[in-house]
């Protein structure tokens, strides 16, 4: 899987979940319509993580089309969050 070989940016996937996220997951990611993500890569690994955000497995949670580096962005922010 390409986007688990990347190294991506905290800081761009931190912009690219303001840009797509924020809605439901709030603008710290604490969780409104969709759930606190702040310990979501201690219960999910990052290939459960892409499938999650490529597939919108829970709705209402839609898919997201995102190439292998935006995905990768987003994995490094959501490991960022404390």
């Amino acid at each position: 899987m390409e986007t688990l070989e990347l190294n991506g940016s905290a800081e761009e996937g931190d912009a690219l979940f303001k840009i797509n996220c924020v809605g439901c997951h709030g603008i710290t990611a604490r969780g409104l319509v969709g759930p606190d993500l702040h310990s979501i890569t201690q219960r999910l690994n990052d290939r459960e993580i892409i499938k999650q955000v490529t597939g919108g497995l829970t709705p209402p949670m839609p898919s997201f089309d995102i190439d292998p580096v935006n995905m990768s962005n987003l994995l490094k922010y959501l490991h960022s969050l404390k």
